[in-house]
């Protein structure tokens, strides 16, 4: 049994005071001990005594019972050797490595010093007869003192792997979060990476600051759980929490959340909300600060490219408007067989950034026409094999404005513009190319263009029902129009004419 003392004080530890075990099976010796050391403090902190009257007790108390800074162990207890298996079992089968181990015997002649030494990964050997309150007090502190400084080493080596570990978590997140192309995969990927860090699976978002938003001055890049209600705004406890790191300008950790914030040049700031974060030690700060210095340049980057891009992109939609009403047309011809185009990239297996491209590109396909003669491009009749030869020069001059440009924009709209009049079976213009040889990019656009050629009046014939335009296209499969282009626009056709409704003439 263990003695009142025992289970009280393993119940009721505490980190103020430093524990030491004595095992001895006479209780006066425990008693005595115990006055001797009544005043003794290291660093500040007394001593808390655990106690056990044999060595099976004390295997009891160190397998419960963790921070035994030391043990003081009687070598003849159950048996002449007791003390001695006990000292062996914490080192080997125990594992532990830390708490300093003091024998102490009646008998030295049973178990002689320097054999005991050498065999027992022990801290000390002293004979009862010798211990008076001086020299235990010596032997106490020097064990103490020797614990405390491994225990500290201990604590760096575990916080330098730690920090390594975190270190390669955070190189591998960041390697992740830069590869993210646009600026919402890179808002969703940098929301996972961190509460990975963080060992979270709850609610966040992140929010870029604007005062030009029109809702609100926090605008959303990216939300998981429950943050924003049936409005789409984010919820008021998550606005307030952003409001109070907005005004520190650093993270902040407040009733059970952590609020990133990543300034910008470009931007006012960034703010990232993960809830269920009780707390974040010095390391996990370190991390997430070098995590956010890498995420902060990359978004910077991102929203640079996203300025060019979004550059590109309206001032080719201004072109194509131009081009569309030279030839009579309305502008919302180039939206519709954008979206189409962008629809049924989508739906060939094309990834997000791919089908974008093509959806950006597709309204400079006819930039070439802006050479073409009115009298020929607003004819409403039938041309003549004359006018025909100088209209089917629109694909090359539209590619000789494009090419040489290394935007990815106008890289892709040049090979549109050069290819979109080619057939698959090779009757095409202006290169007569055939099959794959056509870049899928036009193929696509060519489908596109021709249903809403077909779907909508031009100066030179009237709409034309919508059963002949399907009857028009499965004839055009496989020879004008790439195959499996055409059969993906009818599995999406309901999706193509909500295009259509969308943006009418």
């Amino acid at each position: 049994m263990f003695a009142k003392e025992d289970a009280g004080s393993i119940a009721a530890t505490t980190a103020s005071r430093w524990r030491v075990l004595l095992v001895d099976d006479e209780p006066d010796v425990h008693t005595i001990t115990k006055l001797a050391l009544t005043r003794f403090e290291l660093d500040g902190r007394g001593l808390e005594f655990l106690h056990a009257h044999s060595a099976a007790e004390a295997r009891v108390v160190l397998q419960r019972t963790p921070d035994i800074a030391l043990a003081i162990v009687d070598v003849v207890m159950e048996n002449e050797t007791a003390g001695l298996e006990l000292a062996r079992w914490m080192r080997h089968d125990l594992n532990n490595r830390f708490t300093r181990i003091v024998l102490r015997t009646g008998q030295p002649g049973q178990a002689p010093e320097e054999k005991v030494i050498v065999e027992y990964d022990i801290n000390d050997y002293k004979e009862k007869t010798e211990l008076d309150r001086k020299k235990l007090f010596t032997t106490v502190f020097s064990a103490l003192r020797a614990y405390r400084d491994i225990m500290r080493i201990d604590e760096a080596r575990r916080y330098q792997e730690r920090f390594r570990i975190g270190l390669e978590a955070v190189l591998n997140a960041s390697a992740h979060v830069l590869e993210q192309r646009s600026l919402r995969d890179f808002a969703n990927g940098l929301l996972q990476q961190v509460a990975s860090l963080l060992h979270l699976d709850d609610r966040g978002v992140l929010v870029r600051l604007s005062a030009l938003h029109a809702k609100s001055r926090y605008e959303v890049l990216a939300s998981v759980g429950q943050c924003l209600d049936e409005h789409g705004e984010i919820v008021p406890e998550i606005v307030h929490a952003l409001q109070r790191a907005e005004q520190a300008r650093h993270h902040i950790i407040q009733d059970g959340c952590f609020v990133g914030y990543f300034p910008s040049q470009h931007v006012t700031a960034s703010l990232l909300y993960l809830n269920g974060v009780t707390e974040v030690d010095e390391l996990d700060m370190r991390l997430i600060d070098i995590f956010s210095t890498h995420v902060t340049l990359a978004f910077e980057n991102l929203l640079l490219n996203k300025e060019v891009f979004d550059t590109q992109t309206e001032l080719i939609d201004k072109l194509g408007d131009v081009i569309e009403s030279r030839s009579s047309e309305t502008g919302n011809h180039v939206r519709r067989m954008s979206e189409v185009s962008y629809l049924l990239s989508l739906a060939l297996g094309l990834d997000e950034n791919e089908a974008e491209l093509v959806k950006r590109a597709a309204p400079m396909h006819d930039i070439g026409k802006v050479a073409i003669p009115d009298e020929i491009l607003l004819k409403p009749e039938h041309l003549d094999a004359e006018q025909w030869t100088v209209m089917r020069q629109h694909p090359t001059i539209g590619h000789d404005i494009l090419k040489g440009s290394e935007r990815p924009i106008l890289e892709a709209a040049a090979t549109i513009a050069y290819q979109h009049h080619e057939r698959v079976d090779g009757k095409g213009y202006p290169q007569g190319l055939k099959g794959d040889q056509i870049h899928r990019h036009a193929r696509i656009v060519a489908v596109a263009d021709v249903f809403d050629a077909l779907t909508h009046a031009r100066c030179y014939k009237p709409v034309w029902p919508l059963e002949e335009v399907l009857d028009y296209i499965r004839k055009a499969s496989g020879k004008h129009l790439d195959s499996v282009i055409v059969e993906t626009l009818f599995a999406n056709l309901d999706a193509v004419l909500e295009v259509n409704a969308r943006f009418p003439d």
